[in-house]
């Protein structure tokens, strides 16, 4: 097994243990993050129903000139934010998808936060 094949068997056992407990609701949807080596996904879903409310990519348009950095990821956290914000989605659960909680990861977060996002 190449080093590559177990990093990623890891996050996936990290991210079940995790999954195990946390559900997003209809008041308070789960938010998750996934990162590619070069693009930054961030969709908040409504497990009960098995929907995305919303989500943001800097795969978009609009959001390509946001790097996936922590200065990119704070920007991106900020635009799901405001998405959420035309939903009326005050009140999230942060999912860190099997990532360690630290840089971009973090930042999206923060960046949440600061647009008013409630965890």
């Amino acid at each position: 097994m190449s080093r590559l094949e177990d990093k990623v068997r890891r996050r996936g056992r990290r991210k079940a243990h995790i999954r195990k407990r946390l559900v997003g609701t209809s008041e308070r949807p789960r938010m998750t993050v996934f990162k590619s080596g070069r693009y930054l996904y961030v969709q908040v879903i409504d497990d009960t129903q098995g929907h995305t409310l919303a989500s943001a990519s800097n795969l978009e348009k609009d959001l390509r000139s946001v790097k996936s950095t922590i200065a990119g990821g704070q920007q991106l956290g900020e635009a799901i934010a405001r998405r959420l914000k035309d939903k009326e989605v005050s009140q999230v659960v942060f999912d860190r998808n099997g990532y360690a909680y630290h840089g971009v990861v973090k930042s999206i977060a923060d960046g949440a936060r600061k647009a008013g996002v409630q965890f």
